[in-house]
């Protein structure tokens, strides 16, 4: 059994298309996903992460909460993402060093193209309350359910 422990935040647009723009420089690594939800209670997800596909299934919590990764084939994402529940989720995710942490930046694209999310992960909930942000960091969304990628699947556009 896994334990995710992490904290989102929106952040500023502009330093946004600042990563992205270095990304795409190469000066930053990052990661095209796509990501489609079988179900969303429980959360049961498969993603495709470059050419790496996995099943995920994700318990209840807003901060901490369980986590299972399990590989998969192309073919059996293909199959799964065909049969998901609401939206397909596409993003860009940064990989950023910060001050011993690694900060995921993720720029969605369509038709969640509004959305700017960075995340967080931590090894404990001591180390995550201890965490202070970068400026660019606008406000904390962590216990906001309308940002877990889960519920914007079921957006309607």
């Amino acid at each position: 059994m896994g334990v995710e422990i992490e904290r989102k935040f929106i952040v500023s647009k502009e330093k946004a298309a600042e990563y992205n723009s270095l990304a795409d420089e190469g000066k930053y690594s990052y990661h095209e996903i796509e990501q489609a939800y079988l179900t969303t209670n429980p959360v049961i997800r498969v993603r495709r992460t470059d050419d790496d596909y996995s099943m995920t299934y994700k318990g209840k919590g807003l901060l901490q909460r369980e986590e299972h990764n399990l590989p998969l084939t192309k073919e059996a994402y293909e199959t799964l993402s065909s049969k998901a529940d609401g939206n397909v989720i596409k993003k860009r995710r940064i990989i950023i060093p910060y001050e011993g942490h690694t900060i995921e930046l993720d720029i969605f694209k369509a038709p969640f193209d509004s959305f700017i999310i960075a995340e967080v992960e931590f090894e404990s909930v001591d180390a995550a309350n201890d965490f202070v942000k970068p400026e660019w960091f606008l406000e904390e969304v962590t216990n906001d359910p309308k940002y877990h990628n889960s519920n914007m699947s079921r957006m309607k556009f």
